[in-house]
């Protein structure tokens, strides 16, 4: 966000940004048309040259039909003409120098000079080279006469270069033009730019909300007009939108807030307005994805409100109420309960409330109560069958009343752990605020429940391998996290069997959460109990779980301690070769459930 402020802030105004593009636009034009007038130019005064040397060819040509000797005719021909210096080449089909009166020497195949190759394609060519023959630069033209290329050329000599010397001023006209251009576009950019600028600053104000009472004033132009309409448009729609604020807060506010799916629509079906519950209960309903709120009244589910509706909705001898309609649906699990009024205009609202989560905690309660009582009656009846015992026995033998004694702190230390369970289970639901949060080494945590399970370990010849790479470290509550492990250990040596593998692997790491896995290659359960393993009382063998002393909530407060660390647990479990938990927790739990 910085940034981008930063780079409002830095930007060049839009004046200049429009000046220089155009200017540049401008400029490449001019460049490019300069290039090609130049061109133009240079070629135009090339031809001047080639057409004069080319007329001394053809001389040349008629002169050599007639004369004897070459060489004092070429030399009478150039004492005639104003250029004395004048080189004369006369080559056969063959490429071959049948003349040339500057040479001192045998000369090569010229067929592949460039003015000669011309002319054999094009009858007549001209070229600026430097010939090895003389060092010099020259400018050749040469003319096919019959199958015989004449061809003359002139060194760069002052005469040369000014028959060859470009007229400049296009260049000139065309450096006028750029500065009335830059005048004109200057005049122009500094008032589109001084009129965006007073509207960017408006803009400013209103994204602000400080708009100054002063007036705005603008250049008189289209876009001066059009800034000013932008103006009276916004302050008009300002006092029209402080006139609805209140009312728009309400309805804004009852969204927000609201727990319940919620829509409105006209009398023909037609959304007036909704919110996000309203589409998510109707795709829990429906057993097709629903994306529009118009559809919800298709759903099988709701073909009483649409009874309703049609029935009443094209009735004009109704009385004048509101009437309501009402039903309960319980779909997959869940409970909704719907809600139809009908107003008197014939326009209607819907709205599904969600009572899963109520009839849920009822029951849980019930069974809850069931299960505490049924759960306290074992150990009770059995301290108090000891009790009883022992007391009406005076003469016991102290080996049977230390045996009696011995079952009774038994029964009681099982009643403290399950009272203890049902305490920590209420604490996370009903006053998860008051556990006190840390850093908590998981490694430490770890080895610290092997070392203390050590002794159970041993007898049951159970191995342990703890992979947790990257030291993982939890901003959490140190009691629940050991709650856990602990339980989780627990559970794998009472009810995994002898001579198994408990594994505790952290096998991925992002940003946000670290991802466990607890698994033991134990008896597994059985496909049945996996999705109910988490349920407070739940047990997949009573018999023997009260045999070997649980309380039944050890996995439900796994579940909660997870759930309060922001994550999630599940189990996955094949009858015979083990049972694996998958977890995931948040790194730091900052905020409680």
């Amino acid at each position: 966000m910085v940034s981008i402020e930063k780079g409002k802030t830095n930007r060049i105004p839009f004046g200049q940004r429009l000046f220089w593009s155009v200017l540049t636009i401008f400029l490449g034009f001019i460049c490019c048309f300069l290039l090609f007038q130049y061109q133009r130019e240079k070629e135009f005064v090339q031809e001047k040259l080639h057409n004069i040397l080319n007329n001394y060819n053809y001389q040349l040509y008629q002169r050599s039909q007639q004369a004897d000797n070459l060489d004092i005719m070429v030399r009478n021909f150039i004492d005639e003409i104003p250029q004395h210096e004048m080189r004369v080449t006369i080559i056969s089909p063959a490429g071959t120098v049948l003349f040339d009166n500057d040479a001192d020497g045998e000369l090569g195949n010229h067929n592949d000079r460039p003015e000669v190759t011309r002319a054999r394609n094009q009858n007549e060519g001209y070229a600026v080279r430097v010939p090895q023959s003389t060092g010099k630069r020259y400018f050749y033209s040469a003319r096919n006469m019959g199958g015989y290329i004449y061809r003359s050329a002139l060194p760069y000599d002052p005469y040369v270069k000014t028959v060859l010397a470009i007229n400049k001023d296009f260049i000139y006209f065309l450096a006028l033009m750029v500065m009335v251009c830059c005048f004109v576009l200057s005049r122009f950019s500094v008032s589109i730019g001084r009129t965006i600028s007073r509207l960017r600053e408006f803009a400013r104000n209103v994204e602000k909300g400080n708009i100054p009472d002063k007036d705005y004033v603008f250049p008189h132009d289209e876009l001066g007009d059009i800034s000013e309409n932008i103006v009276t448009l916004y302050r008009s729609q300002q006092k029209a939108k402080q006139a609805l604020s209140m009312e728009r807060d309400k309805i804004v506010k009852h969204f927000q807030y609201s727990q319940e799916g919620f829509a409105m629509f006209t009398a023909e079906g037609r959304e007036i307005l909704s919110n996000i519950l309203y589409i998510q209960f109707l795709n829990l309903l429906s057993d097709k994805q629903i994306h529009q709120s118009e559809d919800g009244l298709d759903i099988p589910e709701m073909k009483p409100v649409k009874l309703f509706l049609n029935k009443n909705i094209p009735n004009i001898y109704r009385k004048r109420k509101v009437l309501r309609e009402t039903l309960t649906i319980d779909k997959k699990g869940k409970i909704f309960f719907i809600e139809c009024l009908l107003f008197l205009d014939n326009s209607y609202e819907i709205v599904i409330s969600d009572i899963s989560r109520q009839e849920e905690e009822s029951r849980m309660k019930r069974q809850l109560t069931q299960n505490v009582a049924h759960e306290l009656k074992t150990p009770v009846s059995s301290i108090q069958g000891y009790l009883e015992t022992i007391l009406s026995n005076p003469d016991l033998p102290a080996d049977k009343r230390q045996f009696f004694l011995e079952r009774c702190f038994s029964q009681s230390s099982r009643l403290t752990g399950l009272l203890r369970d049902i305490s920590v289970l209420n604490r996370l639901e009903e006053a998860s605020e008051m556990f006190e949060l840390a850093e908590v080494s998981i490694t430490k945590l770890v080895n610290e429940i092997r070392q203390e399970c050590s002794k159970e370990l041993e007898e049951k010849r159970i191995e342990t391998e703890i992979i947790l790479p990257g030291e993982p470290v939890i901003y959490g509550n140190y009691s629940l996290l050991y709650s856990i492990f602990r339980n989780l250990f627990d559970n794998s040596i009472a009810y995994a069997g002898e001579g198994i593998r408990i594994t505790l692997n952290c096998y991925k790491e992002d940003p946000k959460y670290y991802y466990f896995s607890f698994s033991n290659n134990g008896v597994g359960v059985q496909e049945e109990h996996i999705n109910r393993i988490f349920e407070r009382f739940y047990r997949v063998d009573k018999g023997r779980s009260r045999k070997v002393g649980g309380t039944g909530l050890g996995l439900s407060i796994v579940k909660n301690g997870v759930n309060f660390h922001k994550g999630q647990i599940s189990a996955k479990s094949n009858p015979g070769s083990g049972l694996t938990f998958f977890l995931y927790t948040e790194k730091e739990s900052l905020t409680y459930y």
